[in-house]
């Protein structure tokens, strides 16, 4: 059963945080996330990837919404961390001549065929941690991410780089998962876990806390700022769709570390819990992903 996206989203500002910002550390397995992506967009021939494309077609169509808003044509796009092209395949030829595609993963970035996109397509295998190793500084027009950022290990430095690659008066359009999203997920687990195995493992990844992604804009160098947030939330016949559709996804738990598996007991523990502490009255359950939806624009002098 598919999952259905059900409640209208509310918007609200992020506000500024004097947040102290650590040095990176590595956080995540970006070698397992590779892997990860790799076999989700190869299940089935790529269909069981097309089945679960529904959250990040969602999210590629309210950035598209942000694009338009801009008001401006450009000679080239650069969509870091495109995967198979959620956001890529809804640009018009109004709005670019070409679109450049970077993707960790080799055959997520391969999935589907150049006949899907409107306007023409480069693709770049690479790691998007790494963009100045591939991409040249100010030698892009406009660079977009739709929903890849949440599983960059130095946020921050990324931040630099994607400033660095972009032209004077450059735009970076970005969405990504806030701290609160799958909150209903986390809650279950933990509450499961405590019961049975009197301790707690991270099975979701941590995120970045909505009060901090304008503050490292800022540091990052970018201007006239825009970031708002919106609910997403999709409906599922029990915890056990979402976790098959978030593996579907690739957007397994990939923290350095982790333990990888929960005791059978434990799971249907979480799920009880799940449906107890946030079922729907259909007996369905929710799950809430947090959208972070930001805009900034690389400084350039007499900037408006």
């Amino acid at each position: 059963m598919h999952a259905l996206l059900r409640q209208t989203p509310k918007r609200a500002l992020a506000t500024l945080s004097n947040a102290h910002v650590n040095q990176p550390f590595a956080v995540f397995d970006r070698q397992a996330k590779r892997v990860q992506r790799d076999r989700a967009a190869v299940k089935k021939d790529g269909e069981t990837s097309r089945t679960v494309d529904y959250l990040r077609n969602e999210v590629a169509e309210r950035m598209i919404e942000r694009l338009l808003d801009v008001k401006r044509t450009y000679t080239s796009i650069l969509d870091l961390g495109s995967g198979p092209g959620h956001f890529s395949r809804l640009i018009e030829s109004h709005l670019t001549k070409k679109i450049v595609m970077m993707e960790m993963s080799d055959k997520l970035l391969k999935r589907d065929p150049d006949s899907e996109f409107e306007v023409p397509v480069e693709r770049i295998h690479a790691d998007e941690e790494n963009l100045l190793q591939v991409i040249e500084p100010n030698s892009q027009e406009a660079i977009v991410s739709c929903l890849s950022l949440h599983w960059i290990n130095d946020l921050p430095g990324l931040l630099v780089q994607i400033r660095e690659a972009l032209k004077p008066d450059g735009l970076f359009l970005a969405a990504l998962l806030g701290g609160d999203s799958l909150f209903e997920l986390r809650t279950a687990l933990q509450v499961a876990e405590l019961e049975r195995e009197g301790g707690i493992s991270p099975h979701i990844s941590p995120m970045t806390d909505t009060r901090d992604i304008t503050n490292l804009l800022g540091r990052a160098g970018f201007t006239l700022l825009t970031v708002d947030i919106e609910d997403v939330t999709v409906s599922y016949p029990s915890m056990f769709e979402l976790i098959e559709d978030l593996g579907d996804m690739g957007e397994n738990n990939a923290v350095i570390g982790s333990r990888p598996f929960m005791h059978r007991d434990t799971l249907m523990a979480a799920a009880a819990a799940y449906q107890s502490l946030h079922g729907n009255e259909d007996q369905t359950i929710p799950a809430t992903f947090q959208v972070i939806f930001l805009i900034g624009w690389k400084p350039q002098p007499k900037q408006t």
